[in-house]
């Protein structure tokens, strides 16, 4: 797939730019959205992301746009379970309504920020490194494992990281929120308020997303475009889908499990590449072996199946047991 300079800078600034406005709006105008902005932008931003599809598909090819599709529902699905820990933070840190949407405007950008490092490295990794695919799909399906393990719990027993710790330890902080600064000047003293808190909470947070998503979405397609482009995709319009899904986002009771379904089978297909490309001395001599590959299509149907599948028994088991809602401290 050989996507152009220009391509790349226009994707580039198109993102930088949609981010910018963004920052305008809300900097002016702090407030919680109403259903009915959430819906409109939400739609707009999926109308996009299909859309971007069909002219991968023009322009590259059908498979090319399979795996963009696989990409893009696997980075959303992922995306959608780190609202829940946002929802967590927002509450731990008793961020008001108002001032929700500008703290999650700036996990975004930083989100971006993150994964594009991490798609980088992993594009030079793929490059240099023969074997990288075997530690993905082992990596995929440890997580896959730990979320069986663990699920939800490890989500409502989340807890400050040294990060933060170090931040509220060492940093003079005001215990008050002053609109969206993250600064305020107190008795001469420059201090830093929770806002602060809450953007490094959820930058650092981000770094270890990043760790999961960019090994699964390596596991659909080879190319980085692709990679940026997807996750781009999956991360715009989540602010405005944490204000909509409101409850709902607590009622996804199976949304860990379904996950784990998914990254397992993403690490699955990732240990069969490693297999039938392998160059490792250990195995098999270094030579290829003829295990069988799982085509774009497949995977694409899977995630969609897995995805389809957890919701429905997520809500129906919301709705016939009640104290099986997600926990996050904060109103349904």
């Amino acid at each position: 797939m050989e996507v152009s300079t220009i391509v790349w800078w226009t994707t580039i600034g198109i993102t930088v730019g949609v981010l910018a406005i963004d920052v305008l709006i809300i900097g002016r105008r702090p407030h919680e959205p109403s259903m009915r902005e959430c819906a409109i932008a939400i739609g707009f931003f999926t109308a996009l992301a299909l859309l971007f599809g069909l002219y991968v598909w023009f322009q590259y090819g059908g498979s090319y746009a399979g795996e963009f599709y696989a990409g893009w529902l696997t980075e959303y699905s992922l995306s959608v379970d780190n609202l829940f820990v946002f929802l967590i933070i927002m509450s731990r840190f008793q961020v008001p309504r108002e001032y929700q949407q500008e703290a999650l405007l700036i996990g975004i950008i930083l989100a971006l920020v993150f994964r594009g490092i991490f798609i980088a490295i992993g594009a030079v990794a793929i490059q240099q490194i023969s074997w990288i695919f075997y530690i993905f799909g082992a990596f995929l399906v440890y997580t896959a494992i730990s979320l069986v393990r663990h699920g939800q719990d490890d989500e409502s027993d989340y807890k400050e990281n040294r990060i933060i710790r170090w931040v509220q330890q060492h940093l003079p902080a005001t215990d008050e929120y002053n609109g969206v600064k993250l600064t305020v000047k107190e008795q001469g003293k420059r201090v830093i308020t929770p806002m602060l808190i809450v953007m490094v909470a959820l930058g650092s947070t981000d770094v270890l997303f990043a760790l999961d998503s960019i090994p699964a979405i390596y596991g659909l397609t080879r190319e980085p475009y692709l990679v940026l482009t997807a996750n781009v995709f999956a991360l715009m319009g989540l602010r405005q889908l944490y204000f909509l899904l409101g409850g709902l986002l607590q009622r996804l009771v199976y949304l860990s499990l379904g996950l784990s379904v998914i990254l397992a089978f993403i690490g699955v297909k990732l240990v069969l590449t490693a297999l039938h490309e392998n160059e490792l001395p250990f195995i098999n001599g270094g030579e290829h072996l003829p295990v069988p590959e799982i085509p774009t299509l497949l995977s694409l149907g899977v995630i969609i199946a897995t995805l389809a599948v957890t919701a429905v028994a997520s809500i129906r088991k919301a709705r016939k047991d009640p104290s099986a809602v997600r926990d996050t401290g904060a109103p349904l």
